[in-house]
């Protein structure tokens, strides 16, 4: 098949960071072509994937993200992308919001892959443009959120399972890694480890917006001994960190449509604890990769229990559901379901 693939302007594909889509998009990309299929990737420059790679932006535009301006390069990266979108046989978009709006202005069958969640605001863009793309969900749970989209399919992201390192033998700390909010329950992290005594390492980093959070409820109780901050870390010292913790705790109070930091996880051989919310059931299969619980009050003793599970179950549940090639697998097949309606 002909396909292109079109990446926001923000981040080069794969990111040297962190950057969600991006490196979901470079799996896929890489994946595509490995499989024979003949794609472009419109992104920036600076991106380097297997596919050929298009450009209006020599690099990254990441200093623009959040800014008034910032739909100026946005428009022009998608107005760009459609000037070679009829070279194709399908356009499988993630770019954003003005992907879906102005799909009208190309004849190929657009495939939108909705990345983020449904707020009030974003369900009424996308019921107004219900049927302007073809829609594929992250996840279960995002799709039930707004179910009148023209769905596709639901295609679980990525990882890399080669990029993780694994390891049988841990050391003695729980790990939790995302943002620090209130929203990811980063206090309710520091509530269960101190209720079972043990140490507990936080990763990730801190917003603006959550700095008034982090000094009242996270920041007292940083000792660097039993709670360990280590603020925002590149993805190497993440990864050992993930390897060697003997358990992953995530008490999420919002309902995040597809939690990848859970695979990264359990791809390292490290089991799952999560509250039941949003997509945490849909990526941690309970009782087999970790446990899934309704309250904060049940995860000490949850995580008794996933301490018994063997880390390479979890390894393997990774590889069987979470690989580029199932990813790809799941594209191809609704790209074929897309074009047979044409």
């Amino acid at each position: 098949m002909k396909i292109l693939l079109i990446s926001p302007p923000w981040i080069k594909v794969p990111p040297s960071g962190y950057g969600g889509i991006e490196w979901v998009v470079a799996l896929l990309a890489d994946e595509l072509v490995k499989r024979g299929n003949e794609v472009v990737l419109f992104a920036t420059g600076d991106s380097d994937t297997l596919a050929d790679v298009k450009y209006f932006y020599e690099e990254g535009q990441t200093s623009k993200l959040g800014t008034l301006n910032m739909t100026i390069y946005d428009s022009i990266q998608v107005s760009e992308a459609y000037k070679i979108a009829e070279e194709f046989e399908i356009v499988h978009d993630h770019s954003g919001f003005l992907g879906v709006a102005f799909s009208h202005k190309i004849k190929r069958p657009m495939l939108h892959t909705l990345h983020g969640p449904f707020t009030a605001d974003t369900s009424m863009f996308y019921t107004h443009f219900k049927d302007a793309a073809y829609y594929n969900a992250i996840s279960d749970y995002q799709r039930s959120c707004l179910p009148i989209l023209n769905y596709v399919d639901t295609v679980y992201n990525a990882i890399d399972i080669h990029n993780y390192p694994f390891s049988k033998v841990k050391d003695d700390y729980l790990i939790m890694v995302s943002r620090i909010s209130e929203a990811k329950g980063t206090h309710l992290a520091i509530e269960v480890a101190k209720e079972r005594g043990e140490k507990l390492i936080l990763v990730g980093k801190i917003d603006p917006i959550d700095m008034e959070y982090f000094d009242a409820k996270v920041k007292p109780h940083i000792d660097g001994k039993q709670i360990v901050y280590t603020g925002e870390i590149d993805e190497a010292e993440k990864r050992q960190l993930l390897k060697m913790a003997k358990c992953f705790v995530f008490p999420i109070q919002w309902p995040e449509p597809f939690g990848l930091v859970m695979a990264e996880a359990m791809a390292c051989g490290t089991p799952v604890v999560a509250i039941r919310n949003g997509s945490s059931p849909e990526v941690v299969a309970d009782g087999k990769v970790g446990y899934i619980v309704e309250t904060v009050d049940e995860m000490p003793a949850a995580i008794d229990n996933a301490l018994k599970i063997d880390p390479q179950v979890c390894r393997d549940y990774v590889l069987a559901n979470f690989s580029p090639e199932t990813m790809a697998d799941k594209y191809e097949q609704n790209y074929r379901k897309i074009l047979e309606k044409q």
